[in-house]
């Protein structure tokens, strides 16, 4: 089966690449070529490099999350996927090195014997693409230590994150990454990998356990996490496809959108092979018939082996381009888009900038938040309204202001970045804390049937209460991070670095958000897991927050040094008014806007501290009561006669 579906990939990018022009034999007078050698070497070892990671994180997410466990370790089967995925991901890890040599002889138009050491080098560690790959190298060969390191199930499941985080970072590199409006293209393009490559390499796994005892209800659970993953590999998919191919006509007018029409195809066919499993298989499953999934795993397989040649074959070949080609533009290559027009209130919330990645988040959360409210209400139990208006604006604003024009002008002007960092690492959180997710989904979600396995809920209680959660939920931990976003971003040249590439800003924002939910969630949050702390100590914590906060302000708004000037330098709107003065004005809002946040959370510290002493007034008030009655004498009696007798003394 395996030699099946590897065969048919290989003729599906054999045959695509041909169509599509991927590979071209052809060389012109005067210009160097790699020859024919590296021409198909390159989308083979490529294609390659994408199942053997494939398998690698599906034979992971199987052991740590499908598989029913011996306890605190994965099972039989699961330890033996474990073990097959060291050497997957060491030939990984290889094919990933290599393609870095085939990449570089592409590039340079050189054959593979010709290339120096130094090249090769210094193509790694300085472009885009090699540090992609090298990215991706290290990481598998993490995962094949991980993979011998030990059975339990919470390194399992580490070794698993870690597989499906390597297959990303090829993501941000290529077509999407040189496309225009690479904000939907490039993340589009990372959920798509990932979900894809968890549905095939799942299904993978599923059928190297397929003789497990409990194999039916591991079927079960992988369908659910197959329906997840075909529908944000048909989204993701169509967003990409559009960015590239510019429009409906090029579908069908030009030879890439050809392909992309067969890769559509693959895709409704496998979603119809799993709408068999989900109406035939499981149901021949329980009843004791599990060739019934093999027969119908195997085609889905083999359909998804040839989607794969297809992906790698598209990589390779040239996207349709207007008859019409205007000049490059260098800001549309750095950021996505044009320069933006001067600002105004409308532009700013107008002109949305919509990134894949906060639109799924925002969906995903607001979709599970209400269903879990849903399932709360159809159990009989209340959920307060204002918890859940809460969480649903948090989520809106974070769409908001990561999509809307104001996402745009952040990326273009210092002060309009730090209006979105303000937002994101105060607003946002703050409404978010105040939604209770934790509390809502060890509320709303059920345990599984079988004690071996592990749920949602089972791994979400085990974050809650490990050392990484317990250390991150010390306030002054907690602190420390939100404190160091601030001075460690600004003063130095950090900021420039990240606003340089999509990964470095995206993973900036993701910062923000969470550094302020960990901040806020350890001072106000309802949630269980976080560390109980007087409210006493957690209104210093905020105070020192707050001068820190007033602080950098102050240091900001006082420097004469422009900030990642060489960033601003190259992107700055000919509008505009001066880089310093632009710096200032962001300082200055920086050290205005924080102090309502501040206010608010002061207020909410200092209502949970009189609430305290009047719970603690209470309990001692009942305990007095409670010793009249049976004619004791309880602490506060104790204490006060230690006092009398310490005054006579």
């Amino acid at each position: 089966m395996a030699l099946t579906a590897a065969a048919t990939a290989v003729l599906a990018l054999v045959a695509a690449s041909r169509f599509g022009g991927a590979v071209d034999s052809t060389t012109l007078p005067g210009i160097p070529g790699p020859g024919a050698f590296t021409g198909w070497a390159l989308p083979v070892v490529r294609m390659l490099a994408n199942l053997l990671g494939v398998l690698t994180a599906g034979l992971t997410v199987t052991a740590a999350f499908l598989l029913p466990g011996d306890g605190r370790s994965v099972s039989a089967h699961g330890w033996l996927l474990l073990r097959r995925v060291t050497v997957l991901a060491l030939a990984w890890a290889a094919a990933s090195a290599m393609l870095i040599v085939f990449t570089v002889s592409d590039v340079l138009g050189l054959p593979v014997r010709r290339l120096s050491g130094q090249a090769v080098l210094s193509f790694a560690l300085s472009i885009d693409q090699g540090q992609a790959l090298l990215l991706q190298a290290g990481p598998a060969v993490t995962v094949a230590i991980l993979s011998r390191a030990g059975v339990s199930r919470g390194l399992a499941a580490v070794t698993a994150v870690l597989a499906a985080a390597a297959l990303l970072p090829p993501a941000f590199t290529g077509h999407a990454a040189g496309a225009g409006d690479h904000q939907v293209a490039v993340t589009g393009l990372a959920l798509h990998i990932l979900a894809a490559s968890l549905w095939t390499g799942g299904l993978a796994g599923l059928l190297l356990v397929r003789r497990h005892r409990r194999f039916a209800d591991t079927a079960a659970r992988y369908s659910r996490l197959a329906l997840a993953c075909f529908t944000a590999t048909a989204i993701s998919g169509a967003v990409s496809a559009a960015v590239r191919l510019g429009g409906l006509p090029a579908l069908s007018g030009s030879r890439y959108g050809v392909l992309v029409l067969l890769k559509v195809l693959a895709l409704v066919i496998v979603g119809v092979i799993g709408v068999a499993h989900r109406t035939r298989t499981l149901p021949a499953l329980r009843a004791g018939a599990p060739w019934a999934f093999l027969r119908l795993a195997a085609g889905e397989l083999i359909v998804l082996a040839a989607a794969a040649g297809l992906a790698v074959a598209l990589s390779r070949s040239p996207t349709p381009v207007p008859r019409e080609v205007a000049g490059p533009d260098p800001l549309v290559e750095l950021l996505g888009f044009g320069m933006p027009a001067p600002m105004t209130a409308a532009r700013l919330l107008g002109g949305p900038l919509p990134d894949m990645f906060f639109l799924t988040v925002v969906a995903v959360g607001v979709l599970v938040y209400l269903a879990g409210v849903r399932r709360m209400r159809r159990a009989g139990h209340g959920w307060p309204v204002s918890r859940t208006l809460s969480w649903v604006a948090g989520m809106l604003l974070l769409a908001a202001i990561t999509g809307l024009g104001v996402a745009r002008y952040a990326y273009v002007l210092f002060s309009v970045h730090m209006v979105q960092h303000m937002v994101l690492s105060m607003v946002v959180p703050i409404l978010l804390v105040g939604g209770a997710p934790v509390t809502l989904a060890l509320r709303a979600l059920r345990r599984p049937a079988d004690p071996q396995v592990r749920g949602a809920r089972e791994w979400l209680l085990l974050v809650l209460h490990s050392r990484a959660v317990r250390l991150l939920s010390h306030p002054l931990v907690a602190l420390g991070i939100y404190v160091s976003s601030l001075y460690g971003l600004y003063m130095g040249d950090l900021l420039g670095t990240l606003m340089r590439y999509h990964l470095g800003h995206l993973a900036m924002l993701v910062h923000f958000v969470l550094a302020g939910y960990l901040l806020f969630w350890v001072l106000i949050g309802a949630d269980p897991g976080r560390r109980r702390i007087p409210p006493a100590m957690l209104t210093v914590v905020h105070f020192l927050a707050m001068v820190s906060h007033a602080f950098f302000g102050f240091v900001l708004l006082q420097s004469t040094t422009v900030i990642a000037a060489g960033w601003y330098t190259a992107v700055h709107p000919p509008w505009a008014g001066p880089l310093l003065a632009d710096q200032r004005l962001g300082a200055a809002l920086a050290w205005a806007f924080g102090e309502i946040p501040a206010v608010i959370v002061m207020l909410v510290l200092v209502r949970q501290w009189i609430r305290s002493d009047e719970r603690e007034q209470a309990r001692l008030d009942r305990a007095a009561d409670r010793a009249d009655r049976h004619g004791d004498e309880d602490d506060l009696a104790r204490y006060n006669a230690f006092l009398a007798a310490a005054r006579k003394r």
